[in-house]
């Protein structure tokens, strides 16, 4: 089966939302599912080359996110939101993350059996 979820909040906003979303993809990849990320507004966040979580937080989301692309989670960031957020400079997202338009969401959608938002 193939699973889309799809990512618009702020990555670290003092909720566990990206991190539980994250969790499921990989509970979907262990169950044998084709899982695909796209990343919206400030959730591109997500996709940023960063060091560390901001202070207070216990989990790495950015590292997480990684450990999903290297098990085979194929992950877009919207293009849109990118230069909205002023990181469309030099390399502006970890390696396995390709930019993309609304159009390759909109391909994404239709050929994905589940679609999920967080």
């Amino acid at each position: 089966m193939k699973v889309l979820v799809i990512f618009s909040r702020a990555p670290y906003d003092n909720s566990d939302v990206t991190w539980n979303g994250l969790r499921l993809i990989g509970r979907l990849m262990d169950a044998g599912h084709d899982t695909r990320v796209f990343l919206l507004n400030d959730a591109v966040d997500l996709a940023r080359e960063r060091g560390a979580p901001p202070q207070g937080y216990d989990q790495d989301l950015a590292k997480r996110l990684q450990d999903l692309i290297a098990r085979g989670t194929k992950v877009k960031v919207c293009v849109t939101s990118l230069a909205r957020c002023g990181i469309l400079r030099d390399r502006p997202c970890v390696a396995g993350v390709d930019a993309a338009a609304m159009q390759e969401l909109a391909h994404w959608v239709v050929d994905s059996n589940r679609v999920l938002s967080f």
